[in-house]
């Protein structure tokens, strides 16, 4: 993951049968928060990564993450906090 200056507020990491789908980080930029997703191919190609994803505040960048956490676990992943 390309490391981008700022504080780490949270990781969050997917997994589904214990293989990693996916790890979403949100950094404290000073002026807004990024997500940083790596996604990682069912064909065990190496992770590719989307974004990021940029947000005028932190509350704003948990909202997203929140919902797309909650639309992986609907799909049977487990995440873990970090």
């Amino acid at each position: 993951m390309n490391a981008i200056a700022g504080t780490q507020l949270w990781l969050r990491h997917v997994k589904l049968d214990d293989r990693s789908v996916a790890i979403l980080r949100a950094i404290d930029t000073g002026d807004g928060c990024t997500v940083q997703a790596e996604v990682y191919p069912s064909t065990g190609a190496d992770p590719i990564e989307p974004g990021p994803y940029v947000f005028p505040d932190a509350g704003q960048a948990t909202a997203f993450v929140t919902e797309a956490v909650n639309s992986l676990m609907h799909l049977g992943c487990e995440v873990f906090a970090e």
